[in-house]
């Protein structure tokens, strides 16, 4: 490679391919003073930097898995639920067994820590990837009627009963859950822990997001396309106008 026959427009493509340069392709371009070099050379090296810290987070990611299969342990599955703050809609509930050969996502963390985007991307990586997947819920009748904690660990159970593998071991994010038929621990913050949870966390909330989106389409006049069921100033606005619609939980304080 000699790089000072290179435009710096070529070099830039050159190194948006390069996931790790050679030592002496590196010593070429430190020998190029030409100032857009340098700052390729620059970007570059904050590029490699940041990907190691990535996979250095990822990795910490699978420390729980990793124990579990050293433990003996070979169908792990994740769970996790979104919606349990809103005021309408179901708690969306997603249980995940992630390939072990395969289960380093790139970008994969905590559902509410990614954009919409990105959400989107990871859930069909993440249902291409895993060796099972589930998604179930519990309906705003049965919030009411359970409360919404025991309505969020009704919706995990059935998304792990729905898994095509049966686990014999479930990671879950938060609480254990009551009457679950696996081997489980529970993980505070386990959505930001466990790359099993986090692929559940955002399969889960995908779904969730979606299911809303459908009920704006009955309910415009609630703007759940955007709130998603939350209490924003234009949701409760709207709660004050037409009251509450067959799909709000009565056991939330909806007006103030």
């Amino acid at each position: 490679m000699t790089f000072e026959k290179m435009t710096i427009p070529e070099i830039k493509a050159y190194l948006a391919q390069q996931a790790d340069l050679c030592s002496r392709d590196e010593e070429l371009l430190i020998a190029d003073k030409r100032q857009g070099v340098v700052n390729l050379l620059q970007s570059y090296r904050r590029r490699k930097q940041r990907a190691i810290v990535e996979e250095a987070r990822l990795q910490k990611m699978l420390d729980e898995e990793n124990y579990l299969m050293e433990k003996g342990f070979t169908v792990i599955a994740g769970t996790d639920e979104a919606g349990r703050g809103p005021l309408a809609g179901p708690v969306v509930a997603a249980a995940v067994i992630l390939d072990p050969a395969n289960c380093s996502i790139s970008g994969l963390n905590d559902s509410k820590k990614l954009a919409r985007a990105s959400r989107e991307r990871l859930f069909d990586q993440i249902v291409i990837s895993a060796r099972s997947y589930a998604i179930a819920s519990a309906s705003r009748a049965e919030i009411d009627q359970h409360n919404i904690h025991a309505a969020s660990l009704i919706a995990m159970n059935r998304a792990l009963v729905k898994l095509s593998i049966e686990p014999d071991f479930v990671l879950v994010d938060g609480f254990a859950i009551k009457g679950c038929p696996f081997r489980q621990k529970a993980i505070k913050g386990g959505d930001a822990l466990s790359m099993s949870i986090a692929a559940a966390s955002v399969l889960a909330k995908v779904a969730r997001d979606r299911i809303m989106d459908d009920l704006h389409e009955k309910y415009s006049q609630y703007g759940f396309n955007q709130n998603k069921g939350y209490g924003t100033e234009e949701h409760r606005q709207a709660l004050q106008q037409f009251g509450p619609c067959p799909e709000h939980r009565r056991s939330f304080r909806l007006i103030d």
